[in-house]
């Protein structure tokens, strides 16, 4: 009963490894949100005279453009922080590298690779279908 247990859970070594590697995507998402918001403010900061020239229209759309740019990436890094910060938690409760599909554990390249998902290739292949 021990070894089919040890089959269906990575051992705390193995966790160890891939907490690691979530902690320093974590920091470098972070620095990341943090360098966004840095520039969108210093943007917003910067402020707009009310010239009307046709360049100072076409500046402002491409401003405005670059803005929402940011934003959506701040945005994919802040659900990237959630899904690291999650990951983290299923380390602490027993459950990371278990595939929620199929039960089987997601191998390690993956998870090395990936180190969020919670879904072996198998089972993303058949949510893709």
């Amino acid at each position: 009963m021990n070894t089919n247990e040890e089959t269906q859970r990575y051992s705390r070594e193995d966790l160890a490894e891939f907490e690691k590697i979530i902690s320093e995507k974590l920091i470098n998402a972070r620095k990341e949100v943090a360098f966004i918001k840095e520039t969108l403010s210093r943007r917003n900061d910067s402020g707009t005279d009310n010239t009307a020239s046709p360049t100072k229209v076409l500046e402002d759309g491409a401003d405005t453009a670059e803005k929402e740019s940011l934003n959506q990436l701040a945005s994919r890094q802040m659900k990237f922080i959630q899904q690291l910060e999650n990951a983290l938690i299923r380390i602490k409760n027993g459950t990371y590298g278990v595939c929620i599909v199929t039960g089987k554990l997601i191998p390690k390249e993956r998870l090395r690779a990936v180190p969020h998902t919670q879904h072996s290739i198998e089972a993303k292949l058949q949510r893709n279908d």
